[in-house]
């Protein structure tokens, strides 16, 4: 199976139709959240790689039309069309690492209806899951005041994919690293992790356990909570006083009252002289238990995060939406009360002053307004650009750029007073104006 069936039925149903009226106009649909979750002051755009990859090689192989031709649901003249189907279409973009807000479009399909039809619900699962972890992930980064954050969370996220999608997105936004070792080798990610309790408790005393381990591997990280956690870090100051040329270079703590112990764990490291050893924490960590730990002044150097960050456990969705806008030359709106659509093709001009973003302007397409045009065309024909080629370093350093840029409340953790400003243009309210008119 091919990943074209990963698709809503409907796509499929409404393609049927559009092909049956002879519908094949250019439709144009915008990707975009209308409310940021409670508690997120912005979100960050994630997720094109994958989206232009899925629409790059998108094609229905032979047993997928077969099998759809079993169901019988479907007529020939969508079967044929399905069976030499590929995406002609045009995208544009937001950058991926780049700060978000609502009705701002993190991505524009211009196609002929059918194509954009189909692509709906896997441009939609893509670009939603990687820009509700890195959204989630920027907080936790910007929680941990410049301390090392990696991401523990593959065991606990939804699937596969969403591992996947967690690690890269994770250090998109400034996580030092991953423990999933696929996400490395896929996108060279640096990769973290020594042992597990399992290790501990696999031998018959914690310090040989501690010392044979830290011999196969110097300059290593030992867990010292699997029984008593002070006595384990007792442990590591009696192996390198034992033995000075032994490297460890860290300790981790995993349950507990963290701030407390890490308090005391640095004590008794600084009193043995070992102040070069680094104590890294885990457990149950998100935003808000870092900045926790902080307040109550633990000497932590470094956080492991999985369940929390991998779920999004306190926000997880985000109401992305695919809309059409436009069709065969024509905007389209919505008109209910409380999502209402701005129609046409669009643009958002970012504007900043004294290296801060003071507000956005949500444009026609055509239009030119004060500020940086934000979305940018990445595939032409079916065919990626090279604006959508860029490494995920170039990535990364956009959003770390970019998050330094929004204003300081935004990257708060509390609700900002203020919400950033988008503001549609004239043009485009009058544009919406004109279509409510006629329907009247």
């Amino acid at each position: 199976m091919s990943d074209a069936l990963f698709t809503d039925l409907y796509e499929l149903t409404m393609a049927d139709a559009y092909l049956a009226e002879g519908m094949e106009g250019t439709a144009v649909f915008e990707l975009f959240f209308r409310r940021l979750p409670p508690d997120r002051n912005f979100a960050i755009a994630a997720g094109l790689d994958g989206c232009l990859d899925f629409l790059e090689h998108l094609r229905f192989e032979e047993e997928d039309v077969a099998w759809l031709r079993r169901l019988g649901r479907f007529s020939d003249r969508l079967l044929d069309a399905l069976a030499g189907f590929r995406f002609h279409g045009d995208v544009w973009a937001m950058p991926e690492g780049t700060p978000v807000f609502p009705n701002e479009p993190l991505l524009q399909v211009v196609a002929p209806i059918l194509e954009a039809q189909l692509v709906e619900t896997a441009l939609l699962a893509r670009v939603h899951v990687e820009t509700l972890i890195a959204s989630k992930a920027a907080r936790i980064v910007h929680a941990a005041r410049g301390r090392m954050v990696v991401d523990f969370g593959a065991r606990r996220a939804h699937g596969f994919d969403a591992a996947f999608a967690l690690a890269r997105s994770s250090w998109l936004v400034g996580a030092a690293g991953t423990s999933l070792v696929a996400a490395g080798r896929r996108w060279g990610i640096p990769i973290f992790g020594t042992m597990a309790h399992s290790y501990v408790q696999a031998h018959d005393t914690e310090r040989e356990a501690f010392e044979r381990f830290a011999r196969i591997h110097p300059g290593t990280t030992i867990l010292v909570d699997t029984w008593d956690t002070l006595e384990g870090v007792r442990k590591v100051v009696s192996i390198l006083e034992a033995d000075p040329d032994l490297r460890i270079d860290a300790i981790r703590l995993d349950s507990g009252d963290l701030a407390e112990l890490a308090i005391e764990s640095r004590r008794i490291l600084d009193e043995a002289g070992l102040g070069h050893v680094r104590i890294f924490a885990s457990s149950d960590l998100d935003e808000w238990a870092i900045e926790a730990l902080l307040e109550r002044g633990a000497p932590i150097d470094g956080f492991g995060v999985g369940t929390r960050m991998a779920t999004s456990l306190d926000a997880p969705s985000i109401d992305v939406v695919y809309k059409l806008v436009e069709y065969d030359g024509v905007g389209r709106a919505k008109l209910s009360t409380t999502k209402v659509l701005h129609p046409g093709r669009k643009q958002v001009f970012r504007e900043e002053a004294d290296g801060v973003y003071v507000g956005d302007t949500l444009a026609r397409h055509d239009e030119r307004c004060p500020g940086t045009p934000l979305l940018r065309q990445v595939m032409k024909d079916g065919r990626r650009l090279e604006a959508g080629r860029e490494p995920l370093e170039a990535c990364r350093a956009r959003a770390l750029d970019a998050i330094a840029r929004l204003p300081p409340a935004l990257r708060g953790l509390e609700p900002a007073g203020t919400p950033y400003p988008v503001r549609p243009t004239r043009a485009l309210v009058e544009d919406l104006d004109r279509i409510r008119a006629a329907r009247h």
